[in-house]
């Protein structure tokens, strides 16, 4: 049992804990995330099992879209909906719909973003959230993030009450906080917010209409179907170039041999291919060796080469 299952997440869990799920559903012990979603965010989460999770650092795309709500008039500890409030303010305004959009257009492109302190982020070997549950203070690292689209999913022209919601999209790179992307729109508006609902809809080339439930993959263990639930690691890989070796070349990739470069990279990275159509291995251009290929993951046996 081995490839790529696209899991729609439900609100309330961990990635660990839809690992952990998994794991008991499919009885197989080698299953891992390519990236983590906070409990309250729902939406793509490609879970990687048996060889596959070999690839899993292939999967952390650059580029994320998220469909979500900010809410405004208080902020919490956690910038979503599940801390405690920190701050409220009534929205005692009309905020109209240029105004925000004009602020979503100040957030896009690159732009730089500190990370909350309820987060995973390092600083100095511990993790933020490990500071903020001891009340402990820390600063923290800014990041720069690049923003490349963000729209108002709403199509009110005024918008009125204490506290107020409006929904948006944004397609943004790796590593981008959105939940402090709604408290960042807050500021900018005058206010404290929060994020109060976050759907991911996108994660790379996999997309939400892609995803099967928790309840789909009990159904397939069951029907005896669960084949039908994977993505192959070629399918997966299908954007990288390939290259076929023969028998006795083969057996080198086996072991971690470079290969010479016969598509002339420069960057990136290729699969690499058996006789029997078998992915062997992924490859990336030796930077110091022109001309060659240098293994980054072998795929055909336990050991797992980073060189």
């Amino acid at each position: 049992m081995e490839g790529v299952l696209l899991l729609n997440k439900p609100k309330g869990m961990t990635s660990h804990d839809c690992v952990f799920k998994i794991r008991k559903i499919l009885k197989e012990k080698r299953v891992g995330h390519t990236g983590t979603l906070d409990p309250d965010v729902t939406g793509v989460l490609p879970i990687c099992v048996g060889r596959a999770t070999k690839i899993a650092q292939f999967l952390t795309s650059e580029t994320k879209t998220y469909e979500g709500q900010v809410t405004i008039g208080f902020s919490t500890t956690t910038e979503d909906a599940s801390g405690d409030i920190v701050e409220r303010q009534e929205v005692n305004r009309t905020i109209l719909r240029n105004e925000i959009e004009d602020v979503l257009k100040s957030l896009t492109g690159t732009i730089e973003q500190m990370p909350p302190m309820y987060s995973a982020v390092k600083v100095n070997g511990k993790k933020l959230y490990e500071y903020a549950r001891q009340g402990i203070e820390v600063e923290r690292p800014v990041r720069t993030i690049t923003i490349h689209e963000f729209e108002l999913l709403d199509d009110r022209e005024t918008f009125h009450g204490s506290p107020l919601s409006f929904r948006f999209r944004v397609m943004c790179s790796k590593g981008t906080y959105v939940r402090t992307l709604a408290v960042m729109i807050g500021e900018r508006l005058g206010f404290p917010a929060h994020m109060s609902d976050l759907i991911r809809t996108a994660s790379g080339q996999f997309t939400i209409q892609d995803c099967i439930t928790f309840e789909q993959i009990e159904e397939n263990v069951q029907n005896g179907t669960v084949g039908n639930i994977f993505r192959s690691i070629d399918e997966t890989l299908q954007d990288f170039p390939k290259i076929i070796v023969n028998e006795e070349q083969s057996e080198k990739v086996k072991n971690g041999a470079f290969l010479p470069n016969v598509l002339q990279l420069t960057e990136g990275f290729v699969m690499v291919f058996n006789e029997n159509e078998q992915c062997l291995a992924i490859y990336e251009p030796h930077a110091g060796k022109s001309g060659w290929l240098k293994p980054t993951k072998v795929l055909v046996n336990n050991q797992e080469l980073k060189l």
